[in-house]
């Protein structure tokens, strides 16, 4: 029934503790889950997972916030994008938080990475796994000049346009309708369950369902009632109890829409039987 659009079941917090958190996937009716990548060192241990395992699938890219690991080249994505099951180009983006003593300027190498991520992307026709964070300015002017999305686009401009999804969304309500109006999903964690979230609970409400994804981030931002603890798939129903209370729907509907969205944006991935219940 449910769908985790992301997640890390490879760090080694999770990996220790597979079967059990299969099992807990499986009796908390979460059918499937995206293994995200976010190096190339640790590429063979995602797609291992879902090669192994019919419900999971896989990325390839490099996390915008690793800076001492292997940079990927376009081919070294490309590549790696034709194993089967790999669905998606990413995690990737920008992320400025952490600068240090670091000026935007510096992180020119990031924007680059970045850039050969979209150029990888529209090249496959996969979608974008999209990080942002401190950074949607220039995440979103890149996206406009590599995306093409813009008749004299340069770069590949006879490829499809870039697509993807805004994952473990915090951003303003103005970055979500930018993002909209790209043709981009939109994903929330469990970040939307905290107390806190006031404002981001408004994002959510906003967000057509039909362009909304749920997600878990795991190991990390566990939802409630089991903030603080190592978060799993297994706890994604609690994402879309909050976005069902929001709309004013069923879980269930929230649980088949996003499904549905998550095959028609990662389509690779079959189509399942479903009848939606509101």
């Amino acid at each position: 029934m449910f769908t985790d659009s992301h997640c890390h079941l490879s760090m080694p917090e999770l990996r220790a503790q597979l079967p059990d958190i299969l099992q807990a996937m499986s009796q908390a009716q979460v059918d499937r889950a995206l293994c995200i990548c976010t190096t190339l060192e640790e590429f063979e241990d995602v797609y291992a997972l879902a090669h192994d395992h019919d419900h999971l699938w896989a990325t390839v890219g490099v996390h915008p916030d690793n800076d001492d690991v292997q940079e990927a080249s376009l081919e070294d994505l490309l590549s790696r994008a034709q194993r089967p099951r790999v669905v998606g180009i990413g995690e990737t983006g920008l992320d400025y938080y952490r600068l240090g003593e670091r000026t935007v300027a510096d992180m020119e190498w990031q924007r680059e990475r970045f850039r050969t991520h979209i150029r990888a992307g529209r090249q496959t026709d996969l979608p974008l796994v999209i990080h942002t964070r401190s950074a949607s300015d220039d995440t979103l002017a890149i996206l406009r000049e590599e995306g093409g999305f813009a008749p004299t686009a340069g770069q590949g401009s006879k490829l499809p346009a870039a697509r993807g999804v805004f994952h473990c969304f915090t951003e303003s309500m103005m970055v979500a309708r930018a993002a909209l109006d790209l043709g981009f999903y939109i994903s929330f964690s469990g970040i939307l369950t905290f107390r806190n979230a006031a404002d981001l609970r408004e994002v959510a409400a906003f967000v057509p369902l039909d362009r909304t994804l749920i997600e878990t981030d795991s190991p990390y931002l566990a939802p409630m009632p089991y903030r603080g603890k190592t978060n799993t798939p297994a706890y994604v129903p609690w994402v879309a109890k909050q976005v069902a209370e929001l709309k004013g729907l069923s879980v269930e509907a929230v649980a088949e829409a996003t499904s549905l969205n998550f095959e028609q944006l990662f389509n690779r991935v079959p189509a399942t039987a479903r009848s939606v219940m509101i």
